[in-house]
């Protein structure tokens, strides 16, 4: 199993060279990609604005939005940024996307969130299959696409169109009772192989209080279920192993373990702790 590391990108008041920093010790750590967060009406940096950034100071690392929220751009948009980064990284964009879970942010974007898995199912028939209806927004042939929720449409959209599952979350036991579903999916579809399998988990070494504070106002729109991903977050070690090998052990191919706390020797600390 591949482990990478989620950007500050989401986390109020990174300094303007976060991204940049984090990327580059990325880049010669122990990680194999480096994963942006996607929110609208929050404090933070674009995700693709945040990736070609990581792109121009990396070589080896994948790029991946750990998801993209869809349906909150056109088609044209969410092609022309995801492209856009693609040739920046020579090839190196995982695309995650899903319909996300916000109401503020679709408010924001003046999109109509009722057509949200419509909307999110056409931007994928575009991506998979190239796209010709606008010169210079044809994806590339063979890009990496995700797609993230817990919804049976979700586990739908992603055999259908994309190469893998990207998990929302939680414990290794909810990541193996979500791969389930997928690959229930997957091979109702008749779909060949196996797709691709990400997870993931939010992590603060030595800085808990500032890290579940964080935690609290990034989620606070799910009211009392807050608390349960304060719960989830890794403030030890010994909690951090324990995640990366019950994930391992449950199929996870690329497990991404995002910062709560935006200090760049979280990066550092990590990268000690799963020594790879």
């Amino acid at each position: 199993m591949n482990v990478g590391i989620g950007l500050p990108n989401t986390i109020p008041d990174s300094p303007g060279d976060a991204i940049a920093e984090w990327a580059r010790r990325a880049e010669v750590g122990p990680f194999s990609s480096v994963v942006a967060l996607d929110r609208l009406a929050y404090e933070g940096i674009d995700p693709f604005i945040a990736l070609a950034v990581a792109a121009a100071v990396t070589d080896r690392v994948r790029v991946a939005t750990m998801i993209a929220i869809g349906p909150l751009r056109s088609t044209g948009v969410l092609v022309k940024q995801a492209m856009s980064v693609d040739a920046l990284s020579g090839g190196r964009l995982t695309l995650g996307l899903a319909v996300g879970a916000r109401r503020d942010d679709y408010e924001a974007a003046g999109v109509d969130p009722r057509r949200r898995g419509d909307r999110l199912a056409e931007q994928l028939v575009y991506l998979r299959n190239g796209g010709d209806g606008h010169r210079g927004l044809s994806a590339r042939a063979g890009l990496e696409l995700l797609v993230g929720g817990a919804s049976g449409s979700a586990f739908a959209r992603a055999a259908r169109y994309a190469d893998g599952y990207a998990h929302g979350g939680g414990p290794p036991r909810a990541f193996e009772n979500a791969v389930a579903r997928a690959l229930a999916a997957w091979s109702d579809l008749g779909r060949p192989g196996r797709p691709r399998l990400w997870g993931q988990g939010y992590f603060a070494l030595g800085e808990v209080e500032r890290g579940n504070a964080y935690l609290r106002d990034y989620y606070s729109f799910t009211g009392p279920f807050a608390e349960k991903i304060v719960a989830g977050n890794l403030t030890s070690p010994r909690a951090i192993k324990d995640f990366v090998r019950g994930y391992e052990e449950a199929g996870c191919d690329e497990l991404i373990l995002l910062p709560t706390v935006r200090d760049i020797d979280q990066l550092d600390r990590l990268a000690e702790v799963i020594g790879r």
